[in-house]
């Protein structure tokens, strides 16, 4: 697959990259970004970290916005945060609502014309795009984790949980965790995938996480006290609850509840050592 460098920027030794490609999963241009730590010799490789991002965001808030680049050199993990939607489809009021749309996919497969010819966003992030970085950078092909924001960390969350051991680590900054039950999300979520209440809920983490079966996983999650989304749309203690409960106690939650913090970049950029810290631990 052919793939546009769009962007290079040195930063603490190595490289911010952005890319472009076609993709055939959601039939248009895609962007993404990827940071490639320093190397000490040409044949180093690398363990990945995928991070997906929130509602109505690109590929550059976390990039520009966290600081991430820092500790992803420290660490030696190439960091690759990709778009959070298709985008410039024509399809009729793409661009009308902040959470329908561009930059809503939601992370999840539409069923819904005419989004289901562009928004297959679960596949493009386990399938498409997790291949690409496989064969395109120099990756450790055993050791990839995943993070992600609001929005992104329901997909992040979705990706660990329906497809077991694919990464060996997750962490979330104030995840969206019953997106079935969040105000802000459902009317996209319905626009892609309808509204019957057992397809909403086989996107839903909270009942998905009843019924993982998979290897051990160990979840950790920050989000502040003073986040706006916290009560009504987030839901992290049901989510934490379920996962108390699945089988065979195979899920183990770390959550921090960190005072007078919001739902944005100055509190990412506050806590992201600490899962950079957790992924290395659980990488090397």
């Amino acid at each position: 697959m052919d793939i546009k460098l769009i962007s290079s920027n040195k930063s603490f030794g190595g490289y911010q990259k952005v890319f472009e490609h076609f993709s055939p999963t959601v039939q248009c241009n895609m962007k993404f970004g990827a940071y490639l730590p320093p190397a000490e010799s040409e044949n180093e490789k690398f363990p990945v970290l995928f991070y997906l991002s929130g509602l109505t965001c690109t590929e550059q808030n976390v990039i520009t916005k966290s600081g991430y680049q820092r500790f992803a050199a420290q660490y030696k993990i190439i960091v690759v945060c990709p778009d959070t939607s298709p985008r410039n489809c024509n399809i009729p009021n793409e661009d009308e609502k902040w959470n329908v749309g561009s930059g809503a996919s939601m992370y999840v497969n539409a069923q819904q014309e005419p989004w289901n010819k562009h928004y297959q966003m679960f596949t493009y992030i386990t399938d498409e795009l997790y291949q690409l970085v496989q064969n395109t950078f120099p990756v450790i092909q055993d050791k990839i984790s995943i993070s992600g924001h609001s929005m992104g960390g329901h997909g992040a969350l979705l990706c660990a949980l329906l497809c077991p051991g694919k990464y060996k680590s997750v962490s979330l900054f104030a995840p969206v965790c019953s997106i079935s039950n969040s105000p802000t999300l459902i009317d996209g979520l319905k626009t892609l995938v309808g509204e019957e209440k057992d397809i909403l809920q086989k996107w839903d983490t909270t009942f998905l996480v009843k019924e993982y079966d998979g290897p051990e996983m160990e979840i950790l999650i920050h989000v502040g006290s003073d986040d706006e989304f916290l009560i009504k749309d987030l839901l992290i203690d049901d989510f934490v609850e379920a996962a108390n409960k699945s089988k065979d106690n195979k899920i183990k939650t770390k959550l921090f509840l960190e005072e007078g913090y919001d739902h944005g970049y100055y509190f990412i950029s506050t806590f992201i050592e600490e899962h950079f810290k957790f992924h290395s631990s659980k990488l090397s």
